[in-house]
């Protein structure tokens, strides 16, 4: 093998794609991959702290895990229906939505995703630097830099890294866990409840209920931002149904597992903490278990970093592209990564140490944030354009779409102001939530707002002019593969 050889090879494992096309010369990849890589994507220990909410507010286990499967069965309908997105255009998930918001309006729905990606990789570093602490020394000046270095060079590595690493994971943590829930139920469930834990007064409350059944929905729909960019290197004509399938039932199944999971637990224990509680638990079958599942958590935690800050990164570009046409590569995926870890190394520095309350307000801050965007998204995907899209003009931030797409943009506002009156969190209670006992309907009113205002904005379009678009678009896209061919 010659240096040159070797050189090109280096090359190709590192993702060369980052905002632009994927021509199909270059996909790849099997669609029940994708079950794996949700699944594992969501069983982490943010998705299990979720679930410790309705314990906490006085809902018996029972009643919590309806709540957990009810919301997450809602939620993960809106995640799944994005993957069918990412084979069709062939661009990462969030710059799709130039198209109903235009190439800088689509700024505020960027914003958001941010947000949420950085808020993620925050409580992601926070969480795998408790679990290391109990096996290894180092306080948080030193293991923060290094997690997040670490889920950098994953990201770096990009796509194809990424879904190896989930896909494996998922087998340990089925084992792992297995073993912990079995564990977890026969111990609850054969010994007496103390008279200091939740377990001893819980019983039915609809407020408990809604609020779970809310976060539950919110976690998953949170995910809606990240989906489509791990499956745009699918074949274009992979089958939607067996997709969008393949998603929902690796995050769904996932995250209705971890937050039961974490339903018992708060529900048996005082005040739990994730770790000393995974720990606690998993040591009642033998002392070290509870340190294996611990670190095996952590590993999956590192995995998702790499995931969130991938995500970051690539809504970053989108959004200074629709302001500075940026070029797609390495070196700026690279810069980009690294932004965004000093961003997260800042939060994680900041972050109170009641990080479990921030937790919960972070995700309903998420879902706030994003419903009125997939809402526009998905209605306009499936609805109105119905996955028909000039990608060319997609990528150019002053193609036909637009600057500032005000469809897409006064959807988006009025549906997030409809919600206002129905946002339950600690620091803010509407007067419908208030009047409902501090449940929060939020989700499902953005929901239907936004998307029944789309569809009515949309209705005079001009499709004939898009139709020619496309055409074009398409010829531009294969000249541009073609070239990119011969100079390889």
């Amino acid at each position: 093998m010659t240096s040159s050889d070797t050189a090109t090879q280096r090359e190709s494992a590192i993702e060369q794609h980052s905002i632009d096309y994927v021509p199909s010369s270059e996909r790849h990849g099997k669609v029940w991959h994708q079950g794996p890589f949700w699944f594992t994507g969501n069983f982490v220990l943010p998705t299990m702290v979720a679930g410790f909410v309705g314990a906490s507010m006085g809902l018996s286990v029972w009643y919590s895990v309806l709540a957990i499967v009810l919301g997450v069965g809602a939620g993960t309908f809106f995640m799944a229906f994005h993957a069918n997105q990412g084979p069709r255009m062939g661009l990462p998930q969030m710059i799709q939505s130039r198209a109903q918001f235009g190439s800088r309006g689509s700024t505020v729905p960027f914003a958001a995703t941010v947000f949420v990606y950085v808020g993620f990789l925050v409580f992601d570093t926070v969480l795998a630097k408790q679990g290391l602490g109990l096996l290894l020394p180092g306080g948080e000046l030193f293991w923060y830099p290094v997690l997040i270095a670490l889920s950098i060079v994953i990201a770096v590595v990009g796509h194809d890294l990424l879904h190896f690493v989930q896909r494996w994971l998922t087998y340990l943590l089925v084992v792992v866990f297995a073993v912990l829930t079995v564990v977890a139920i026969v111990h609850f469930g054969s010994n007496p409840t103390p008279a200091d834990v939740p377990a001893a007064t819980a019983g039915w409350d609809l407020t408990a209920f809604l609020v779970q059944f809310s976060l539950a929905a919110g976690y998953n729909i949170s995910y809606s931002v990240y989906v489509s960019d791990y499956t745009r290197y699918l074949p274009a004509k992979v089958p939607a149904r067996k997709l969008i399938t393949a998603v929902y039932a690796g995050a769904a199944f996932s995250a209705v597992w971890l937050m039961s999971l974490g339903a018992i637990l708060a529900s048996y224990l005082p005040d739990p903490d994730p770790i000393t509680a995974l720990r606690e638990v998993g040591d009642l079958l033998f002392p070290g278990f509870g340190l294996i599942v611990v670190m095996t958590s952590v590993l999956a935690l590192i995995s998702i970093m790499g995931v969130n800050a991938y995500g970051a990164m690539l809504t970053g570009a989108s959004a200074l592209d629709g302001f500075r046409k940026v070029r797609p590569t390495v070196r700026l995926r690279v810069v980009g990564l690294i932004a965004v870890g000093l961003l997260s190394l800042v939060v994680a520095l900041l972050i109170p140490d009641d990080y479990i309350g921030s937790f919960n307000n972070f995700v309903l801050m998420m879902l706030y944030f994003l419903v009125p965007w997939t809402a526009v998204n998905l209605v306009d995907f499936y609805f109105v354009r119905r996955g028909k899209y000039a990608i060319a003009e997609i990528l150019k931030p002053d193609g036909i779409y637009g600057r500032w797409a005000w469809r897409g943009v006064t959807a988006y506002v009025i549906g997030f102001a409809s919600m206002i009156p129905f946002f339950s969190t600690s620091f803010y209670v509407g007067p419908v939530a208030d009047a409902l006992g501090g449940a929060d309907f939020s989700f499902a009113v953005g929901l239907l707002v936004s998307g029944v205002l789309y569809l009515l904005f949309s209705r005079n379009l001009d499709h004939e002019a898009e139709a020619a678009a496309r055409a074009a678009s398409e010829a531009e896209l294969e000249g541009a593969a073609a070239r990119e061919e011969s100079v390889r």
